[in-house]
């Protein structure tokens, strides 16, 4: 069975259903997993989606930010929604494909703007959550399982625009490179990304600030698709989306794309 499997930082699932409804009906992933959806779940419009066969979804929502939904056209089953640092916030959700993959979708805290939990509390934040994800993956090992999601942080020097212009920039300081390689290891996750493109920069993020993004091109590969070792060897065919950056009031982020045959 193969299916293919996506992961999007939408910055508002009802602002942008359109291009929900676009990147479904164009690309026609069988999994997508929304970050920043930016809405209570049941306020997340459906009708377009069930339309083009996603009728199956499940997430956690809030109003106005955070938020994770999953839409599917294999039936899923919820089975996990954690609350990692305690910040009461929808970061998280985790369901079973009909195939017996587990999907987790992650939006990641951004941090703010300073690199220091002494004088930023955000940036403290993050580094628990990513904490207590470790914690939790070596705490129960997972297998069979796909984790995807907006992570906020780019971890490799060819996954930022300038590796040392970004050395003290949140996202890609050695602190938080440090806790995101140890979820990494604690689960054993294996960068499905960068195991099919190993080389050359890579971004999924460029700045809303800058109005000749495409030119400019002062990316970030934020936004990350991991798998366990027992199915990462079916995955192919990664690909981010740069061009969905480029559509009409667009998502900060692209779309990344893989699929495995399982």
């Amino acid at each position: 069975m193969s299916f293919t499997l996506a992961t999007w930082n939408i910055n508002s699932v009802r602002l942008r259903e359109d291009l929900v409804a676009r990147l479904l009906r164009d690309e026609g992933p069988d999994v997508l997993c929304l970050q920043e959806c930016k809405s209570p779940m049941d306020k997340i419009p459906t009708e377009q989606f069930e339309a083009l066969g996603y009728v199956h979804r499940i997430g956690r929502g809030q109003k106005g930010y955070n938020g994770v939904a999953i839409l599917s056209r294999m039936p899923i089953e919820e089975v996990g929604a954690a609350d990692y640092a305690g910040l009461g916030h929808a970061r998280h959700i985790a369901g079973r494909l009909a195939n017996g993959v587990t999907v987790h979708n992650f939006y990641v805290p951004a941090g703010g703007d300073k690199p220091d939990r002494a004088i930023n509390a955000k940036f403290g934040q993050k580094l628990d959550y990513l904490t207590d994800m470790r914690d939790a993956f070596h705490a129960q090992r997972p297998a069979r399982a796909i984790l995807v999601g907006d992570l906020n942080i780019a971890p490799r020097e060819d996954d930022v625009w300038d590796h040392k212009k970004l050395l003290k920039v949140v996202s890609h300081t050695p602190i938080e490179v440090e806790h995101l390689a140890q979820v990494q290891d604690a689960g054993d996750w294996v960068d499905i990304t960068r195991q099919d493109i190993p080389q050359g920069n890579l971004y999924s993020w460029w700045s809303y600030r800058s109005p000749d993004w495409d030119s400019a091109d002062k990316g970030r590969r934020l936004d990350h698709v991991w798998a366990t070792p027992d199915i990462a060897g079916s995955a192919h065919s990664s690909r981010v989306l740069r061009d969905v950056r480029g559509w009409d009031q667009p998502s900060d982020h692209a779309p990344v794309f893989a699929t495995f045959d399982l």
